[in-house]
């Protein structure tokens, strides 16, 4: 330890010694350089030498001067406005005698610190300053908060207008328009921030505010869609109708489509939703129902399995709600079965499941036709196993009755039968999907629609909220009353092309052939909620289907009874149906005219139609055509097998209707009677003319 002692004590030393020598050595080269020799102020020296040495020490001066103007002058242009920096530079180059001697050490730029470092001069820093204003880049380096308080003072000085004069004179800045289209689909814009844009806009007719809406109405309907489900349909329902889905129709339809595509197992509860929006606005249903149609086609022909799928999913339900007629799943069954494949076998048992059932109810013999076609796809064996296993329990869940493939849960039957229109839009006949609904246009009666919807919403919404002066209301009943039935007749619009006649002929010839029995088909049509004034042009399809089958149907006979029975108004029509068929027997052909003679002859003897209308009868020589006389040949011999002779007699003998056989047993003319004589005998119904041969014989004994 002592040593270590002892080297250390000598390190410390050899250090002094080192610092002492430096500090000696550089006093020594100061005095040399800075001084004047004792030898030159000596007392021998002569005058001149202190001449001499006086002007070196005025030179050098001069020289130092020169320097430090210079510096002095460039130092006051670059910080003029600094009051300080100029009176510092006025003392550091003044010509005081005592700054003279000032050494050049002390007057450079640069001067060393007494640690014999070296640093910059203060005027230099500021100049930088000035040049290159602070700014505070890192989140560490953000200068000490004087700092940061001047340049907040600073700003708030240089923003905020000295006067209101100032303020005046500035010119204000246009607002920029509204621009919603920065990109495809519209730009996000935050609720708070669209109702505000919404209320600074004062006209409520521009497109700009049209555009605000359609974009919040797109928003609130995706949301509705998206939030509904089994236990808040009816308020979601209630919520979607108060936006106006009539303008937005377009909008709801594709959010619809999207929302079940992208979650089919919420399939049942969209077409719940359909199905409601359908009972108040058909047209929306419609156009839903054509795009999934068109869907379904894009699907098959471009082998795509998914979209199939999907959409025949959706078909299927909305198929289920009554939406879609059922004649649309038959044509959609055939085509998939019809050239079967994996896919289509597949997607076709897909559909049977989700509507096998519903078909079952509706069109038993059409679900027949295709488990048929099904069951020789089956037999032939070309397809995988797994499809053929798929094909057995298709079928033994229809021996199951489709229980556990219920149509419409008890939740979802929200709409009744007769508030439900039914849309019959064929396979081949879907082709307006109206894409054009889905994109903004400017509407130019924008205000006075919106307050239509309004006006209709709060009539189906159920809302007591009426106009506010009642009292005014009641007071104009006369003159009002007057305009409003001047404008319904104004909005009466006659369909001269019967397209309205036509699609109901059509809806009414499909329900007929898509019926297993004559109950079904009447519980389907009087579904229908036909118009006042349409119960003819029902009998006159009962009558058309009837007279183009190859053979009489008994099926035709009971359907126009069961209608004779429900409602007095088709017995009048079916009477006078057939007094202008009476007349125009001539246009039959053999065919039309045996099954035409046979639907009347059922009617007359269920009682179905009055037997007054055989007035229009006259069966002689002059007022018969061949064709006349085969009807009615062909008719009273099915009355005769239905009712037998003795009843048919029985019936031509009442008191009460002899006025109206009166052309058929005539008693006037011998020659008419012997020719009605000779028509029934050669019919083999010579036993309804006795009392007419006794009238003969009688007037022959008179003679």
């Amino acid at each position: 330890m002592a040593d270590i002692e002892t080297r250390e004590s000598r390190e410390t030393s050899l250090k002094k010694d080192k610092f002492s020598r430096r500090d000696s050595k550089d006093e020594k080269q100061s005095k040399r350089k800075h001084s004047v020799s004792s030898s030159d102020y000596s007392s021998d020296s002569s005058v001149d030498k202190r001449k001499s040495l006086k002007s070196h020490v005025q030179k050098v001066d001069t020289k130092n001067k020169k320097k430090h103007k210079k510096r002095s002058s460039s130092s006051s242009s670059s910080s003029s406005s600094d009051s300080d920096d100029n009176k510092v530079s006025k003392k550091r180059y003044s010509n005081d005698p005592d700054e003279k001697k000032t050494s050049r050490k002390e007057r450079s730029r640069y001067s060393k610190s007494p640690d014999n470092r070296r640093y910059r001069s203060r005027s230099n820093d500021r100049r930088r300053d000035d040049y290159y204003k602070p700014r505070y880049t890192s989140y560490y380096n953000t200068g000490n908060s004087t700092s940061r308080d001047d340049d907040r003072r600073s700003d708030n000085r240089s923003s905020r207008p000295r006067n209101d004069e100032e303020q005046s004179r500035q010119p204000e800045k246009p607002k920029k328009p509204i621009n919603l289209m920065t990109r495809t689909g519209g730009a996000y814009i935050p609720p708070a921030k669209l109702r505000m844009m919404q209320a600074e806009i004062t006209d409520k007719s521009s497109e700009a505010y049209q555009r605000i809406s359609w974009e919040a109405l797109k928003k609130s309907i995706h949301g509705y869609i998206n939030k509904v489900n089994v236990d808040n349909i009816g308020v979601v329902t209630r919520e979607l109708l108060k936006e106006n889905i009539v303008r937005g129709r377009g909008l709801l339809c594709r959010s619809i489509i999207q929302a079940q595509a992208a979650s089919p197992t919420f399939t049942h509860v969209y077409s719940a939703l359909m199905a409601i929006i359908n009972s108040k606005f058909p047209n929306i249903g419609e156009l839903l129902l054509q795009r999934l149609v068109v869907t379904f086609r894009r699907g098959f022909r471009r082998n795509d399995k998914t979209i199939c799928v999907t959409a025949s999913k959706f078909i299927a339900h909305l198929v289920n709600q009554r939406v879609a007629h059922e004649i649309l799943a038959l044509e959609i069954l055939t085509l998939l079965v019809e050239t079967p494949t994996d896919d289509s076998v597949e997607v076709a048992i897909a559909f049977l499941k989700e509507c096998g059932q519903k078909l079952s109810e509706v069109s038993g013999k059409g679900v027949h036709a295709i488990f048929e076609m099904l069951k020789n796809i089956l037999h032939e064996g070309k397809l995988e196993k797994r499809v053929q296993y798929m094909i057995e329990v298709v079928f033994q869940i229809r021996k199951d009755g489709f229980k556990d493939h219920v149509p419409v849960a008890e939740q979802l039957e929200l709409v009744e039968e007769d508030d439900q229109f039914t849309h019959l839009i064929m396979l081949e006949d879907a082709t307006e999907t109206q894409d054009i609904l889905n994109v903004f246009k400017f509407d130019p009666e924008y205000q006075t629609n919106e307050d239509k919807y309004n006006a209709l919403c709060k009539e189906l919404l159920g809302s007591d909220s009426e106009s506010s002066s009642e009292g005014d209301a009641g007071s104009s009943s006369g003159s009002d009353s007057d305009d409003e039935e001047e404008e319904k007749k104004k909005m009466e619009i006659i369909d001269s092309t019967e397209t309205n006649l036509v699609a109901l002929r059509r809806t009414i010839y499909l329900t007929i052939h898509s019926s297993l029995d004559f109950e079904e088909c009447a519980h389907k049509l009087m579904r229908m909620e036909l118009k006042p004034g349409q119960e003819g042009e029902l009998c006159h399809m009962f009558l058309d289907c009837c007279a183009e089958q190859r053979t009489y149907e008994k099926f035709y006979g009971l359907l126009a009874q069961r209608f004779c029975t429900i409602n007095k108004a088709y017995i009048e029509k079916f009477e006078e149906i057939f007094r202008h068929v009476f007349e125009t027997t001539h246009r039959l052909d053999t065919n039309r005219l045996r099954n035409v003679a046979k639907f009347f002859s059922h009617l007359l003897h269920s009682d179905s139609i009055g037997w007054n209308a055989l007035d229009c009868i006259k069966l002689n020589e002059d007022d018969t055509t061949s064709s006349s006389r085969v009807f009615i040949k062909i008719l009273f011999q099915e009355l005769a097998e239905f009712m037998g002779i003795k009843k048919l007699n029985a019936r031509l003998q009442d008191t009460t209707l002899q006025e109206y056989f009166a052309g058929i047993f005539p008693k006037e003319n011998p020659r008419d009677s012997r020719f009605s004589i000779n028509f029934f005998t050669s019919i083999g119904l010579g036993g309804l003319t006795d009392d007419l041969r006794d009238h003969l014989k009688r007037l022959s004994k008179k003679k």
